[in-house]
């Protein structure tokens, strides 16, 4: 059987179900769902088929030709698609599984289970496509997807506000990466990836100016911005946690965001060194106002939100110092370095990521769900006793975010991280390793006052364990966090990025980077431990630091940036556009004498104000007029 074969079944299944949930279920939630379900089963199983029994294959066929431009359709799956493929697949299933139970009462709950159909799609198009174009397609059909889900709640204003935002902070991202695919073509003459990944390693095209190369990588690298919530356009991803926390664990942790990621992968051939460094400093900064900002933050599901963020910042980091790494060892052959050591880096920690995020973001709705949708977690305390699972589940997802020394996935992928911002950049690993202690606080800090103590409100107090449905998802995925998730499920396809992540890690340095990660590690722990109390009612970290925890809380004032341009600048300068397209362009251009005539006549209506003592005004202005026309004047 063709391997092609396999991909286009890949495609078929969610797709089969979302149509057909569409289109004759959506009054059914409860076959909605088990469709749904059966089809991410379905997927995962020939998933793991492409993964295990295939060969690396790249497939297409012509699709359109506009001109010069021949768009393909096809599949390029190899070592990186199938690592992708595997953590969206596997993922996916679980938080279908775990939606079973989550959903359940939904009235809405076919809608939800379409939505998540329809994603998986877009996604596993996006992973396996061979061609920028068609990458393009699938990526603008997941932002789609995500708007759908993150605004899933319609009597909520908050989540129509936040599905919007979303929608909005993409496009930016995404015209630029649009831009950096015309630029791409004009250069290479095709959008094929194995195409321009040939020209550039074999030396056929070389981009005569540096500018140019840097700016087309930088243009592709904007996608990245907008998908995986980089600064400045990371604002969207902290409001989409007002979808359901199902949608937030499958998008918003470990498919979706990470998209980013795996485009700076697909496309790292065409990194310049000096793209190399602002996308470091993109990724760093990106890490730190993440962490800072999840210090101040009440909601459950908005500090693992921008723990999200931060962590994607590291992993941008990532490809950005394993690429410099890469080209530093080996600068004769700089797109092929930049190819091998940029995926080592971010693939290590995406891979790790996506399951002990996944996991925390379906502990999160573990314990939402049993707290009556209850968020804040100064109103949760002592659920570690009521809810056992996801008490024991929660802290193996929470000790590898933070990185526990020797016995977590996190620690290894982190460490792999520190280590090539130990060699590459100085500035950069002391950030990093601030980071790290950030992360530290901020998860103890949720930790205790959620699991500890005496609990702070009535839906607490009578929270209690969920069923199997939702604690199963979760037992696999702790135990994924704590294996390091992929290092024993195919060691043959990711064995090249295993050992380059465990290299990087136990280079000759790594006494000192293990030092520094344990001290940031160890800090942050006492830190919160001493400030925080179990089961507390307030934040007295609020009360230590006064005017900076409100800037903190306030996000560093970004929204209100945001506001203050759209309200002030944007919107004054359309209505300038518009009133100049209304004269100018309707008025003269379009309708001539007639245009001119329509607008005296509007002139002149205004002057029908209804007030006696304006037409006297007016009656004597007229005189005036006419007695120095009459007079020769």
């Amino acid at each position: 059987m063709k391997p092609e074969l396999f991909a286009y079944a890949l495609l078929a299944f969610p797709l089969i179900s979302a149509v057909s949930i569409a289109f004759g279920m959506r009054r059914n939630g409860a076959l909605a769902s088990g469709v749904s379900v059966g089809a991410a089963a379905l997927l995962l199983a020939t998933a793991l088929h492409i993964i295990f029994r295939l060969d690396t294959f790249e497939f297409s066929v012509n699709w359109l030709q506009v001109g010069p431009l021949s768009i393909d359709f096809g599949f390029l799956v190899d070592d990186l698609a199938k690592l992708m493929l595997f953590v969206v697949a596997f993922v996916g299933f679980l938080v279908h599984v775990f939606s079973l139970g989550y959903m359940k009462d939904d009235p809405n709950k076919a809608r939800f289970f379409g939505g998540l159909s329809i994603f998986m799609f877009s996604m596993i198009g996006l992973v396996m496509a061979s061609s920028l174009v068609t990458l393009f397609i699938f990526w603008e059909l997941v932002g789609f997807s995500s708007y759908m889900l993150i605004g899933f709640y319609l009597d909520k204003p908050s989540a129509s506000a936040a599905a919007n935002k979303a929608f909005i902070a993409n496009r930016v991202g995404d015209f630029g990466f649009l831009v950096g695919i015309a630029m791409a073509f004009w250069i290479f003459g095709t959008v094929n990836l194995s195409e321009m990944r040939e020209m550039v390693v074999s030396g056929e095209v070389v981009i005569a100016s540096i500018g140019a190369a840097t700016g087309l990588g930088l243009l592709l690298f904007c996608g990245t911005v907008g998908k995986s919530g980089q600064i400045p356009l990371h604002v969207w991803l902290p409001d989409a946690m007002e979808g359901p926390t199902p949608v937030s664990a499958l998008i918003h942790a470990a498919t979706m965001v990470a998209a980013g990621v795996f485009l700076l992968c697909r496309t790292g051939f065409l990194m310049t060194a000096d793209a190399l460094q602002v996308i470091l400093w993109v990724g760093v900064a990106t890490a730190i106002f993440a962490g800072l900002t999840a210090i101040a933050q009440r909601d459950i599901k908005k500090i693992l939100a921008y723990s999200t963020v931060s962590q994607l910042g590291y992993m941008v980091a990532a490809f950005a110092l394993g690429s410099l790494a890469a080209l530093a060892a080996n600068p004769a052959d700089a797109a092929g370095a930049v190819i091998t050591g940029g995926v080592a880096a971010a693939m290590f920690h995406l891979t790790t990521h996506a399951f002990f995020k996944a996991l925390l973001f379906l502990g999160s709705g573990s314990i939402i769900h049993a707290c009556h949708h209850e968020q804040d977690i100064f109103k949760m305390g002592g659920l570690a006793k009521k809810m056992p699972i996801t008490f024991v589940c929660f802290s193996l997802g929470l000790m590898a975010l933070i990185g526990t020394p020797f016995i977590s996935a996190g620690f290894y992928s982190k460490d792999a991280i520190l280590a090539l911002a130990y060699e590459q950049n100085t500035a950069a690993f002391y950030l990093l390793v601030f980071g790290a202690f950030l992360t530290t606080f901020y998860m103890i800090r949720l930790w205790k006052i959620t699991f500890f103590g005496k609990a702070n409100s009535e839906n607490a107090d009578h929270a209690k364990e969920n069923g199997l449905v939702i604690t199963v998802p979760l037992i696999l995925l702790a135990a994924l966090s704590v294996v390091g998730g992929f290092a024993f499920i195919y060691p043959q396809a990711l064995m090249p990025i295993i050992e380059a992540g465990e290299h990087i890690a136990h280079g000759e340095h790594h006494t000192t980077i293990a030092l520094f990660g344990g001290g940031a590690w160890a800090i942050g722990l006492v830190l919160a431990f001493v400030i925080y109390a179990a089961g507390a009612k307030e934040d007295r970290f609020k009360k230590m630091t006064g005017r900076l925890y409100g800037l903190l809380e306030k996000k560093f004032f970004f929204d209100e940036v945001y506001g203050f341009y759209i309200a002030k600048i944007q919107q004054r300068f359309a209505s300038a556009l518009n009133l100049i397209e209304q004269i100018a362009l309707s008025g003269l251009i379009i309708r001539g004498a007639a245009g001119v005539a329509g607008l005296v006549g509007i002139g002149l209506k205004a002057l029908h104000v209804g007030s006696l003592h304006q037409y006297v005004y007016w009656f004597i202005a007229g005189l005036a007029i006419f007695w120095a026309f009459a007079g020769g004047f």
